[in-house]
């Protein structure tokens, strides 16, 4: 498995998709932080930018490396080498390779515009994780949707409905659900509904973190009561970890029933 991540994070490393992914974010940072010279009101700013592209991203380039590679993944399964092997080395080189470029993108700027003098950092570093996370868990998802239909076409197109769903449609669906029973006490069921979108839960994490949770309401002091406590914080990072593994288990189950 090490050597096959090896070479999956070294080719992914040598994409020109892995390039752009990084110079998009390299020019993103610097323009924030030019245009408002305040590293939190750059964090909130990117918070919004990386909780749609880097889910976006890591759904897509996942089923397109994973399309790509059909014959070379054919070819090592004909060795005698586990399919698991085989499988996470590849969902985790391609993870760690677009994480990198997301990491170095995102921290660049911030370290020129003097990161390690600011008390934001550990703000940040919140915002760093998260998008790591999400990374992990949407590529996990790009890589059980495409060993799950073997046609290109269709594989594509339930990875693009299911990042609109968890990035569009799943907060549409909950604020109209909001409104509409706002008369019932809704807020456990709210703290349940948000733990069960990675996406949101991220978006949670890093507004509490840079203490801006007023600004949202009777839903921020809500989320800040329980997230901002000990078993808030150890409950919602449980949860971004078990995300991960949603995918992984189901990448486990498909390849052992799939004939390649």
């Amino acid at each position: 498995m090490i050597k096959v991540l090896k070479f999956s994070f070294f080719d992914l490393s040598r994409s020109r998709w892995n390039y752009i992914y990084f110079l998009f974010y390299l020019v993103t940072g610097f323009t924030l932080l030019y245009i408002s010279s305040d590293v939190s009101k750059a964090i909130i700013s990117l918070l919004n930018v990386i909780l749609f592209i880097s889910p976006l991203i890591g759904i897509l380039f996942g089923s397109m490396y994973y399309y790509n590679s059909r014959e070379f993944v054919e070819l090592l399964l004909s060795q005698p080498i586990k399919r698991s092997s085989v499988f996470m080395g590849q969902f985790i080189g391609l993870s760690v390779a677009q994480s990198a470029s997301f990491a170095l993108g995102v921290g660049i700027p911030f370290i020129v515009f003097g990161l390690f003098e600011s008390s934001e950092i550990w703000n940040f570093g919140v915002l760093l994780v998260s998008g790591v996370f999400l990374t992990f868990i949407f590529s996990g998802f790009s890589f059980w949707i495409a060993l799950s239909n073997e046609n290109r076409i269709k594989g594509f197109g339930l990875s693009i409905l299911l990042w609109l769903l968890l990035a569009i449609i799943y907060d549409g669906i909950f604020l109209l659900m909001l409104i509409l029973f706002e008369s019932y006490p809704l807020e456990k069921l709210a703290l349940v509904i948000t733990l069960l979108n990675p996406i949101d839960l991220s978006r949670i994490m890093v507004m509490l973190k840079v203490d801006i949770s007023a600004l949202m309401g009777y839903t921020g002091a809500l989320y800040n009561k329980f997230f901002g406590s000990g078993l808030g914080i150890t409950l919602a990072g449980l949860s971004l970890i078990a995300w991960v593994f949603i995918p992984v288990f189901g990448i486990l189950y498909k390849i052992q029933k799939k004939d390649f």
